[in-house]
């Protein structure tokens, strides 16, 4: 899947001058059934059971209602992941390591939840931040038309 990236359909829920929200039903790429799927639809299940929604580019001018494609760049997914679980886990090694330097088992411990939550809170500032380049946010490419949808292709 490298340079490859994923596209999934969703539903317009919202159009401003910005951009559009979209509702997608299913979680993760779609791509689950595919070989070399990963299964993180499953995991999407567990923790969020409802519809989520996404602020996307609209450059296609779609309305709302209009079931669309979503496309999100390869480049894009990776770096999400990276934020979501590498700085946390790197946050929780580095104080745990650093709090033992300075205080052994207890200074390990409170230095591991510092690094976790300060890592979760950079993570979380950082996924807020607009995307420099306009290629890599999530975008609408198509609308999807009615026989498609019935065909769930």
């Amino acid at each position: 899947m490298d340079g490859e990236g994923s596209v999934i359909r969703a539903v317009v829920r919202l159009v401003d001058p910005a951009g559009a929200v979209v509702e997608i039903a299913q979680g993760g790429c779609g791509r689950c059934h595919e070989k070399g799927g990963c299964g993180g639809h499953h995991l999407t299940q567990t923790f969020c059971s409802g519809p989520r929604r996404y602020r996307v580019d609209n450059a296609i001018g779609a309305e709302v209602g209009d079931t669309v494609s979503v496309a999100v760049t390869a480049g894009t997914l990776r770096r999400g992941a990276n934020l979501a679980y590498g700085l946390p886990v790197l946050g929780l090694i580095g104080g745990a390591v650093l709090g033992a330097q300075l205080g052994g088992d207890p200074g390990a411990i409170a230095g591991s939840l510092v690094g976790v939550v300060g890592a979760f809170a950079l993570a979380a500032r950082r996924s807020r931040q607009p995307v420099g380049d306009p290629g890599s946010r999530p975008h609408i490419i198509s609308r999807v038309r009615d026989d498609e949808e019935k065909n769930g292709q």
